[in-house]
């Protein structure tokens, strides 16, 4: 049994080697002295993009690249560009740089790393490029961000609403990819991995682990969320207010070690499906796993797989699991034990934090396995003790009962809308304490990762004895006001007579058709969806394409679920709540004809073409290069195919720079109109179909205040190629 008795918090080590140099903490961003700060700044990102560019040195080869790890993922060479473009994308956005570096690149590496809806995960659309040519894009994003670091213009603060978030926004973000990366690669065969001294596991494989016993967390407040004005860099999901009291429970001094999930697969847990959730049963029947995955079976026993190799079973490391796993594991403990053995609600988590004295890390080596500090990978579940308990941060992630879910005064930031949002679909858990390569804003206290609860990431569990019941929290309601008002504008009621605007302007494109083919259709800024599935009527396939994964996410919920909730304002802090279905509007049957993707309509990804219509609903003055946009475009539709455009011509420089402007202007002492820049850019391989009208639109703010809006829709169809 493992001592009772509370040993003190370290502060070193101990006798454990650590490197002589840290990986850079997030740093103070309302650091006063501007020189100071940017010095702190570069050596932040240097250090992110060495040490990311380092772990792909893993890979035994070019072709280890392009091979994928798993189905469900793209190959490492999407996760090796990405990151850069991702810089690149934020950066145009905060308006620190004007221009890309690289088109087709920046195409084929915007999107597509988590496991959603629209993700595009088919290899027929890809032709990948060289690793030479995307570790040359790079070093170019590299001398990039360098040079805006050295010479942008600075003020401090550095917060949420100065142009440089975008920078630290980017290192963070690559500092989530590192990990997630990491666990790619060990998933990769072995002949695509080779061992890479930098990234060498810990040498301490340790013996048998103590037996896991159980330590009380008493009651107390828990209150968590960050204040915009916080000197350090966060998640949109981190902002606001939450406050929760929490009863006293139980918790393992341990985390669940390989020995002790090892009971549960020798009493047959992976084959008597009795303490699994119908989702546990469902994955299980998917992946007829009979064993934790990075467990592997021998004739000399069990061995486990790390990120570049396979060593003897490590029988005192913390087991590593996905969420359904993990809670079978749960419920197979509570019914050996007749305790109410679960796992850890997120407060009850913080309730453990605040209980065993912890604070974040600082520029000291951290008294856990969290930060790179110690080695790439897990160590003894008894080696780092914090209060009663072992391994409360760091070592692996913790899975909780919590699916996740915005805090009072959830906001998102405008250059990164869908970070978090895509998520509160009750699927995605959380997860907290970090693992042995958390490093930044991942190993803070206040940190909400989620995940979908199949994933695998370098997480395990702890469990805890509790009689109060796991509550979820409230079924989501969309409350974001721009999200909310666009939901009832597609999908609400209609106001002062004006007819829905969507489907208004899909039914004249059909109309426009004529007897002409209506095999497939692009609903380009298709926002949440409306439009996409009222041409799905009569097209036999139909794709949407938003920017902001946030309102494509309105569509993919109608998809999966034939049902959108969200609120409206009504005057002050009152709300109504409004649900719609897909049923009630007759588009229930398009379902099987619709898709949807995120995407840049001034950039868009090849496979994106061969278009019978394109509609372009209310979307070429909210784009930051419409020119290309319309010079372009022919390239995606049939010959004899049409393009629907319709906007009001509200040109804002916060969207598009003045000078990028359609119209708008005079010129040579003329007015210039929006309609006029459209038959310049269009004319060499369009012609317009009729004349301009109006199609007006209402937007409802609360429930005495409402836009009225006048739309121009004109009809262009794509002249036959020239020989």
């Amino acid at each position: 049994m493992m001592p009772s008795t509370a040993a003190p918090l370290p502060t070193s080590p101990d006798d454990r080697t650590a490197p002589d140099v840290l990986f850079a903490r997030t740093p103070d961003l309302a650091e006063p002295d501007i020189d100071r700060l940017r010095a702190t700044v570069r050596r932040y990102f240097l250090d992110t993009f060495d040490r990311y560019e380092s772990l792909f040195q893993c890979l035994s080869s070019d072709e280890a690249f392009v091979v994928k790890p798993i189905p469900l993922r793209h190959p490492l060479i999407f996760y090796f560009g990405h990151t850069a473009t991702f810089f690149v994308n934020k950066l145009l956005l905060a308006r620190l740089i004007d221009q890309r570096l690289d088109h087709r690149l920046e195409s084929i590496f915007a999107v597509g790393v988590d496991e959603m809806s629209w993700d595009d995960l088919d290899d027929a659309h890809y032709d990948w490029p060289s690793v030479a040519e995307v570790r040359a894009y790079r070093d170019r994003v590299r001398a990039l961000v360098l040079d805006l670091i050295d010479h942008a213009p600075l003020q401090s603060p550095i917060d949420w609403r100065n142009p440089w978030w975008a920078i630290v926004m980017g290192v963070e973000h690559e500092r989530i990819h590192l990990e997630t990366s990491s666990v790619l690669i060990r998933q990769h065969a072995l002949k695509y991995v080779r061992a890479v001294p930098e990234w060498a596991p810990i040498p301490d494989i340790g013996g048998e682990p103590p037996e896991n016993s159980l330590a009380r967390v008493p009651a107390g407040t828990v209150r968590v969320g960050k204040s915009f004005d916080d000197p350090q860099y966060g998640w949109d999901n981190e902002y606001g207010t939450h406050a929760a009291e929490v009863e006293s429970f139980e918790a393992g001094r341990c985390l669940v070690s390989n020995r002790e999930f090892l009971a549960f697969v020798e009493a047959g847990g992976y084959r008597n499906h009795r303490d699994w959730t119908e989702e546990g049963r469902q994955w299980l029947a998917y992946s007829q796993a009979e064993h934790p995955t990075f467990w592997v079976k021998k004739t000399q026993g069990w061995f486990l797989r790390l990120m570049t190799g396979e060593i003897p079973m490590p029988w005192s490391w913390p087991v590593e699991v996905n969420y359904l796993e993990a809670k079978a594991f749960c419920n197979w403990k509570a019914a050996e034990t007749g305790q109410p053995v679960r796992l850890p609600t997120e407060d009850e988590w913080y309730r453990l934090y605040d209980a065993a004295g912890l604070r974040d890390p600082d520029d000291r080596p951290c008294a856990a396995n969290l930060h790179l500090d110690h080695g790439a990978s897990s160590c003894p579940v008894d080696t780092w003790r914090h209060g009663d308990w072992y391994d409360v941060v760091g070592n692996v992630w913790q899975w909780t009962e919590t699916p996740t879910y915005p805090f009072d005064g959830f906001d998102v930031h405008p250059i990164y809308d869908d970070f978090t949002t895509p998520t509160f679909d009750g699927r995605h858990n959380l997860l907290k304490g970090g693992s042995w390569i958390s490093c930044g804003n991942e190993a803070v206290r206040a940190s909400r990762y989620a995940f979908r609860r199949h994933f695998f990431q370098h997480a395990g569990f702890r469990y805890v004895v509790s009689h109060a019941p796991a509550e979820a929290p409230a079924a989501y309601y969309e409350t974001d006001k721009l999200m909310s008002e666009y939901a009832e504008f597609h999908y609400g009621d209609s106001y002062f007579g004006v007819p829905n605007f969507p489907q208004a302007l899909a039914r004249r494109a059909i109309e426009a058709l004529g007897d002409r083919p209506r095999r497939r259709a692009l609903d380009l800024g298709c926002a949440s969806g409306r439009a996409t599935f009222e041409l799905a009527r009569v097209f036999a396939r139909v794709t949407g394409v938003d920017f902001s994964a946030r309102f494509i996410n309105q569509g993919v919920q109608l998809i999966q679920t034939g049902q959108l909730r969200y609120t409206l304002a009504d005057e002050g802090e009152l709300v109504s709540y409004k649900s719609r279905t897909l049923a009630e509007l007759g588009l229930d049957e398009a379902i099987g004809r619709v898709e949807f993707f995120q995407g840049d309509a001034c950039n868009l990804k090849p496979q994106f073409t061969d278009y019978d219509l394109i509609l372009a609903a209310n979307l070429i003055d909210r784009l930051y290069d419409p020119a290309r946009f319309l010079d372009r475009i022919h390239e995606r539709i049939v010959p004899g195919g049409l393009l629907v455009l319709a906007s009001p011509y509200t040109w804002l420089e916060e969207h598009t720079p003045r000078d990028s402007w359609l119209g708008g202007f005079k010129r040579d002492a003329e007015s210039h109109t929006t309609l006029d820049g459209l038959k310049e850019h269009l004319a060499p391989h369009f012609r317009l179909l009729g004349e301009p009208t109006d199609v007006p639109f209402v937007i409802r703010e609360t429930r005495r205040k409402f836009q009225h809006t006048l739309s121009e829709l004109t009809i262009w169809e794509r002249r036959p190629d020239r020989s």
